[in-house]
């Protein structure tokens, strides 16, 4: 099925508009799908997306702040998702010894287990772009990193 079938309009203004529709939905689906992956092991993309960052910066903290500029979704409230990994176990905070107003986040053993677990099944991930070769999955990312540089 193409964007026509999958929402229904046959006409649109322009290319440019159908994929920029096309890009929108297609966010949205996987989105969707990343969440039933995650479901799996009880956590979010977001928290995922933190201990990934926390883990490659292991051994040394980070403050929620560089966490918050590495992090895929800008928009996430950073200090929640940490908070809920810490009743987890997944992480844990202190106060920054350099500067006292900043939090240090770090990952626990538990945190680092949930990630092995999660990358065992990275194929099941990878699935979703299944009908892609790699070539196509190469370009695909290329003209969407060219989407961005204009901006």
């Amino acid at each position: 099925m193409g964007i026509d079938q999958d929402i229904n309009q046959a006409k649109f203004r322009n290319e440019f508009q159908k994929a920029t529709l096309n890009i929108l939905y297609t966010y949205g689906w996987l989105t969707e799908k990343s969440k039933e992956f995650f479901d799996q092991e009880d956590i979010t993309s977001q928290q995922f997306n933190i201990l990934r960052i926390l883990r490659g910066s292991h051994p040394q903290p980070l403050s929620t702040l560089q966490i918050r500029e590495r992090m895929i979704d800008k928009m996430s409230d950073t200090s929640r998702i940490v908070d809920r990994l810490v009743v987890k176990g997944f992480v844990k905070k202190g106060t920054c010894k350099s500067d006292r107003r900043l939090v240090d986040v770090i990952i626990t053993e538990k945190g680092r287990k949930i990630l092995e677990r999660i990358d065992s099944k990275q194929d099941q991930m990878d699935n979703i772009l299944g009908n892609l070769s790699k070539k196509e999955a190469t370009t695909l990312s290329e003209l969407l990193d060219k989407i961005r540089e204009q901006h």
